[in-house]
């Protein structure tokens, strides 16, 4: 029961990563609150994380329904102990296709905002609501979803190599401003995770991500969910301004 009564708010909590964290924070204890646009995935969830659990939609891009949404479950739990930034959204492309000298396609402006404004702009949004109610009752913990493509690029994803380097970035800064106020803000970055849209992909691609990985399999959701747990408890007290690789020991580019 490592976060026993700890009210903890989950962005992107109704499947993947999300949703084995918003069930392992429960087993811990925590009384888990979730975000996501699946509202049908969210209330089914909700029936598993048990009473003291609340589901709500909500697009973290939209600053207007974030302060609304925090808002109203600080009004219903008193505080918010914990904030996982785990929402997130992919529309990958190449920066620019070439053939023969001639531009054939590019990345579409569409596409690089719509993963800027969930990806980066949410985590913003999310934090800036949080913050002041943390700082009011004395402390809580925030914990943001990078990648390790944030750290080491990664081929047809530019816009969403922007959003987890800074991702990265943004949590370097809230260190250094939240710290005093005993707010602890740290990052993970995970490797080749098995979610439910990665179980999707054609089978050579996942033994190329295999093949990259030494530990020889992808990571599970829960892998990261014990991550995130474990930096939201109080075992991780010291640790601050941190970017942990949950990869499997990943080497990109090989």
């Amino acid at each position: 029961m490592r976060l026993e009564n700890k009210v903890t708010l989950i962005t992107g909590g109704a499947a993947g990563i999300g949703k084995a964290t918003a069930l392992r924070f429960a087993q811990e204890g925590a009384k888990v609150v979730i975000c996501d646009v699946n509202e049908e995935a969210g209330k089914a969830l909700l029936v598993e994380l048990g009473p003291q659990s609340r589901f709500d939609k909500v697009n973290v891009a939209d600053r207007q329904e974030v302060q609304a949404w925090v808002d109203s479950v600080v009004a219903q739990y008193g505080r918010v102990d914990v904030l996982i930034n785990n929402a997130g959204i992919t529309r990958d492309g190449l920066f620019v296709k070439v053939k023969d000298g001639a531009l054939v396609k590019q990345m579409e402006e569409a596409a690089w905002d719509a993963v800027i404004n969930v990806n980066l702009k949410g985590v913003f949004n999310c934090t800036q609501a949080v913050t002041p109610y943390m700082i009011k009752q004395g402390g809580g913990v925030i914990v943001n979803a990078s990648s390790v493509v944030g750290l080491y690029g990664n081929f047809g994803q530019t816009n969403y190599v922007a959003t987890k380097a800074g991702v990265i970035g943004m949590t370097k800064v809230w260190a250094r401003e939240l710290g005093k106020s005993g707010i602890r803000v740290n990052a993970v970055a995970p490797g080749f995770i098995l979610t439910e849209m990665v179980q999707k992909m054609p089978e050579n691609i996942l033994a190329d991500m295999r093949s990259h990985t030494p530990l020889g399999r992808l990571g599970e959701p829960v892998d990261i969910a014990n991550a995130y747990l474990w930096l939201a408890s109080d075992e991780a007290a010291f640790v601050h301004g941190a970017t942990i690789s949950v990869d499997g020991g990943i080497v990109i580019g090989t």
